[in-house]
Formats: C-alpha cells, structure tokens, sequence
C-alpha cells in the first residue's frame, strides 16, 4: 500500500491556491479540469516531496462545506517555524496558535482547514514576538 494524496474541498479556488502555493509554499504538480463532471483538481506538493500530495477539488457549482474542522488537519514540517510563520502572516493568514515553544504553529486555509506546521529537528528556542502571542480563534 503507498500513500497517494489527501483531498480537500475548496470553495474559491484561486484563493485556496494563493494560500496553498504563495502563503505556505507548495507548488502545483498538475491541474485537471473536467468540465464533464463540472469540477476541477489540483494536485499540490511541498517541493521536494512530491510523494505526499494535496488534491484540491473545486466543484464548479457552488456548494457549502462545512466548518472544515471535522477534517481534523494537514501537518507540513518546515526547516525554520519562525521564518514560515512571518511569510503567512505577510501574506495575510492568521497565525491561530503561535509557534511559542519554537516547534509548533497552526492556520487554517480560506475553507477552514487547519494546518499544523512542525520545525524540524529540535524546537528553536523561544523568540519574539511570537513567544507572548496568544492563541486566536480555533485550530
């Protein structure tokens, strides 16, 4: 058995990929429309793990998803947790759990998934101004 991807439904797509590919960093590794079925994919990895994919599936037809946190949540480990964190929130994402042990932080996408982001290796050690941020929102 080989692990393929993790789909996830999106309500604008072009807003999930600026969060996806320009916020958090992934890139595009194909896009399929189907205009058959009224939908569209697109698969997106970390560069440089191409094996662990995200499929966002767009139905063309405006649907409601839900609240998203009944999908539980993605995990991406990032080489410095601070510097991933100061990207997002300069890109606009909300930091909901700040990265105060150096080690873990948590956003959600514009559809409500929360994604957890891991430092690698050991926590860095705590720095500001993330140390004294407090958790906003749910995660």
């Amino acid at each position: 058995m080989k692990y393929l991807h993790t789909m996830v439904r999106v309500t604008d797509l072009d807003a999930s990929l600026r969060f996806y590919c320009d916020a958090l960093g992934l890139r595009v590794l194909r896009r399929q429309d189907m205009p058959q079925g009224r939908f569209t994919l697109v698969f997106l990895a970390a560069p440089g793990d191409e094996q662990a994919q995200v499929e966002l599936t767009y139905n063309w037809d405006p649907e409601h998803y839900g609240g998203g946190r009944n999908f539980g949540h993605l995990a991406y480990a990032v080489e410095d947790i601070y510097a991933s964190c100061a990207r997002l929130r300069a890109q606009g994402v909300a930091i909901l759990r700040p990265p105060r042990d150096g080690y873990m932080a948590f956003v959600r996408s514009p559809d409500g998934i929360s994604i957890e982001l891991l430092q690698q290796g050991m926590p860095l050690p705590p720095a500001a101004p993330w140390q004294d941020m407090p958790n906003t929102g749910t995660w």
